[in-house]
């Protein structure tokens, strides 16, 4: 099966502030699945590092009021066009993420404060039909294939 991850997810340094950290849980999903990385900021045209960004009211702003909301929708699009060519179903993306999160989100105040919400390519994502799990819930993905 191939699925989607977010790059950072896989230990490559592209998230806002040029960290990213292997996820060891991913392990067990490599040894069976086809992961494609992803950083849909990235391909949206953003630089690592990058000014924080968060969303608000479906818009994305940067903590010093510049909207991204367009390279966060280019790089959506460019992600869904990777899951439509191989075929994917399902993505493991980053939680809380303006871009990969799915559920909770950060609120766009940059105090911490989550609430209920999507990010920009985990939304679209989802509205085509390719399922979304944070890195905290692999081990239910991993679930869900088993019974497949």
């Amino acid at each position: 099966m191939n699925i989607l991850v977010s790059a950072c997810l896989l230990g490559v340094e592209c998230r806002y502030n040029g960290t990213g950290v292997l996820e060891p849980k991913l392990a067990g999903l490599m040894k069976e699945h086809h992961l494609i990385p992803v950083c849909p900021e990235i391909m949206g045209g953003l630089s690592t590092p990058r000014t924080p960004a968060e969303r608000c009211f479906g818009r994305v702003l940067t903590k010093d009021g510049e909207d991204v909301t367009g390279a966060f929708e280019r790089g959506a699009a460019q992600v869904l066009r990777l899951a439509q060519l191989y075929g994917c179903r399902a993505a493991v993306l980053k939680e809380r993420s303006p871009s990969c999160g799915r559920g909770i989100i950060y609120d766009g105040t940059f105090t911490g404060t989550l609430i209920q919400g999507d990010g920009v390519c985990g939304e679209c994502l989802e509205a085509h039909g390719i399922k979304v799990y944070g890195e905290s819930r692999i081990c239910r993905l991993m679930e869900e294939i088993e019974r497949l």
